[in-house]
């Protein structure tokens, strides 16, 4: 870079042709009269910062005090906390599209690269995907910095690191790879750096983008990193020896490895009392059993396996299913995609009216069908606890694949019967112990057994109990306590 501040400018002012939000700010230093000038963003930067720590301090130097050296301006003269210098100007470009204030000095090579950016997020609230009872009510914003302050507010820990990365081939981000030194397995960071690193698109507006572009198989349905708004979950993960990847941008940090059994589980499991908490465990996991198969298995009782049914209640089905048209399976297809459909729907509308949607387009949709004899009361009972059970699943991905799945042994059951819904039970059993998260098995602890990480399985024991971390994870440090 030229040390004319006029050669640079009209450099800049070249590259700039495009960008009508880049502001030039021509001045002078002192009552010499030095030639200086700043390069921002409008609106990007902070006004305040710029015209009381750059322009006043810079233009109100006295001519005794010039002495217009980069150690001295950084030591004595600008009152900001992040300088850099460069001298080339397809660096200092980049850096100004996002914020940061270029000071340019007539006679000096290099540039002066001020951290100007104004952040302007939102306020810290509850997290809407994962509300609870009894817990914390913070959860993570759309500014990273925000958000690492979060995770540092939980306890001082010298350990807890934060590599800083950037990803996008031309919407550059910060992207943080946070994890506890003395905790978490080296190889574990190394391979998750790795895959980050591997990342080659223009631009990553959500973390989902980064969980589908490193996680191990695309195409399982089962998510194989945990998406988190809360950070005292973050946190927790961290303390076990997992990794968390958190985006600028996003309020969703990812958490990897991951299990199955942990797509069902909350932090109030933590926060209750063992017996409440493991209850709710079983209930979870119960429902996610129910979420899956309920309608297969209606499907194969009544198409193939009748005798199955007790004598009054296959009466009492045959009778409320006189005069339905179709076979089973497609009255079950009608009333499971009109649920889908609402649910999308509620999802989709204003919040004022969103949930009301939902529920009145249930109840009218359930009685008008069985009114015009399309499908039997019964199934609108199996449709309705179905829906009902996919809630009570606190992962919103998991749900979706649940979802997924659950048309799946709907077809497998009208096709075999109760020998296709146990078939393909099976098979879906054999691709989650195939399936890993970052070298881990998707299965543990059941597969392969671990007896010591079945205290925080499906029964959640007493804390005191749970002294070590999961073995699956390869720990530097396997004891939860010093002692």
């Amino acid at each position: 870079m030229h040390e004319n501040m006029f050669e640079k400018l009209a450099a800049i002012r070249e590259q700039m042709m495009d960008h009508s939000d880049v502001m030039i700010r021509e001045f002078s230093i002192g009552r010499k009269g030095i030639p200086a000038a700043i390069v921002f963003v409008n609106c990007l930067a902070d006004h305040e910062l710029i015209d009381q720590h750059i322009l006043r301090t810079l233009m109100s130097l006295r001519d005794q005090d010039l002495s217009l050296t980069k150690s001295y301006l950084k030591n004595q003269v600008l009152s900001v906390s992040q300088i850099s210098e460069t001298n080339d100007i397809d660096e200092l470009m980049p850096k100004v599209l996002i914020g940061t204030t270029a000071l340019i000095i007539d006679g000096l090579p290099e540039a002066f690269m001020i951290n100007t950016v104004k952040n302007k997020s939102r306020s810290i609230e509850e997290p809407i995907s994962e509300a609870l009872v009894r817990g914390p009510r913070a959860g993570f914003v759309e500014t990273l910095s925000d958000n690492t302050a979060l995770l540092r507010r939980h306890g001082e820990n010298a350990s807890l690191a934060f590599m800083s990365m950037q990803v996008g081939a031309r919407a550059k981000k910060e992207l943080i790879i946070a994890y506890i030194k003395d905790v978490a397995d080296p190889d574990l960071v190394e391979e998750v750096r790795r895959r980050v690193s591997k990342i080659d698109i223009d631009n990553l507006p959500e973390s989902g983008y980064v969980e589908q572009l490193i996680e191990d198989d695309f195409l399982s349905p089962f998510p194989q990193i945990q998406s988190t708004e809360r950070p005292d979950r973050v946190i927790s993960a961290l303390m076990e020896g997992r990794v968390a990847i958190l985006l600028d941008g996003t309020p969703f940090a990812l958490i990897a490895p991951v299990t199955f059994s942990m797509l069902l589980q909350s932090p109030e499991d933590y926060y209750e009392r063992w017996l409440a908490g493991s209850l709710l465990r079983i209930l979870r996991f119960f429902a996610a059993l129910i979420a899956l198969l309920t309608p297969a298995l209606y499907i194969s009782f009544i198409s193939y396996h009748p005798g199955l049914i007790p004598t009054k209640l296959a009466i009492s089905i045959v009778g409320a299913r006189v005069g339905v048209p179709f076979s089973s399976l497609v009255e079950a297809l009608i009333m499971e995609i009109a649920i889908e459909i609402l649910r999308e729907a509620g999802l989709r509308l204003p919040k004022p009216i969103g949930p009301a949607m939902g529920i009145v387009g249930g109840l009218i949709i359930g009685e008008a069908a069985v009114q015009a004899g399309i499908v039997s009361p019964i199934l609108v009972i199996v449709v309705a606890v179905t829906a009902i059970s996919s809630f009570a699943i606190p992962q919103f991905s998991a749900g979706i694949a649940l979802r997924m799945l659950r048309f799946v042994t709907m077809f497998c059951a009208a096709v075999f019967g109760l020998y296709g819904v146990v078939l393909f039970f099976l098979l879906l059993c054999a691709h989650i112990v195939k399936l890993k998260s970052f070298g881990v098995p998707y299965a543990s602890p059941a597969v392969p057994y671990r007896v010591s990480d079945w205290k925080d399985f499906f029964v959640r024991m007493p804390i005191f109990m749970m002294k070590r971390r999961p073995e699956m994870l390869h720990t530097k440090n396997q004891r939860r306590k010093k002692k």
